[in-house]
């Protein structure tokens, strides 16, 4: 397993896009019970102030650097160079290898208009890939009767592959919590989904490099997205200024 390092609250794999690629293809094949995260700043922050949720996290199968920040914060605090996973970037390259192995994937969260682009999308664009089956969840807490039959489906179904949308911190905890009920990898890709199935547009590739894919998306949803970005962003940055100051002066 990839060497980790701790960012604040979570602890990050050090590993690179391809090597993560295909250790998730070796779980989905083998249907190896796991999950992923895609650890991004407004995570990591949660993770901080939740220490259930940050077990939920850090007890995956891998734990992926998804916001630029979080990649740069392991280069300022231990030296390591690492790349940056986004979820955004690892749907479609999922996809990409699953349409070549002719792999089953199924599709959970997000609503039925999201879900019925992404699959037109996918149906379009890798005709290899084996639809195994959607599931809407409804937004109302779920019975457990409800959620076993949900698991049975997946199961049932002989997925490799399951992409969550529930968003943070709510699809790493139900990822966490049912896991090792479900024969495959699940990966906790949020709002890629409505990416994926060209419904929302993403950053302009400048902004990625530049990690300002946030602040597209407050310009976006200013209403929505204000506190998380600028409260949420402003929190971490003091408390890795923090941990830098304490690495080199300790």
């Amino acid at each position: 397993m990839p060497e980790k390092f701790r960012i604040i609250s979570l602890d990050i794999d050090h590993v690179s896009f391809r090597e993560s690629l295909e250790q998730v293809m070796v779980w989905g094949l083998s249907h190896t019970p796991s999950y992923v995260c895609f650890a991004n700043v407004h995570m990591t922050m949660e993770a901080h102030q939740d220490a259930g949720f940050k077990q939920n996290v850090n007890h995956a199968s891998l734990v992926l650097a998804d916001g630029k920040p979080v990649a740069v914060a392991g280069k300022l605090l231990y030296g390591k160079k690492q790349e940056r996973i986004a979820g955004m970037d690892f749907m479609p390259a999922i996809l990409d290898k699953a349409n070549e192995l002719k792999a089953k994937v199924f599709l959970y969260g997000s609503t039925q208009e999201v879900l019925d682009s992404l699959e037109q999308k996918i149906k379009s664009n890798y005709p290899g890939v084996v639809l195994a089956g959607s599931i809407t969840p409804p937004f109302r807490p779920i019975a457990q009767e409800e959620l076993a039959g949900h698991i049975d489906q997946i199961n049932n179904s002989g997925a490799n592959v399951v992409m969550v949308s529930l968003g943070c911190p709510k699809q790493e905890k139900w990822m966490s919590a049912n896991s090792q009920k479900i024969n495959a990898v699940l990966l906790g890709v949020g709002g890629a989904f409505a990416v994926t199935a060209g419904l929302q547009k993403r950053s302009p590739v400048w902004m990625q490099k530049l990690g300002l894919e946030w602040l597209h998306r407050l310009m976006q949803e200013p209403k929505r997205l204000f506190k998380r970005y600028f409260v949420t962003n402003t929190r971490f940055i003091f408390l890795l200024s923090k941990e830098i100051i304490k690495r080199r002066f300790a």
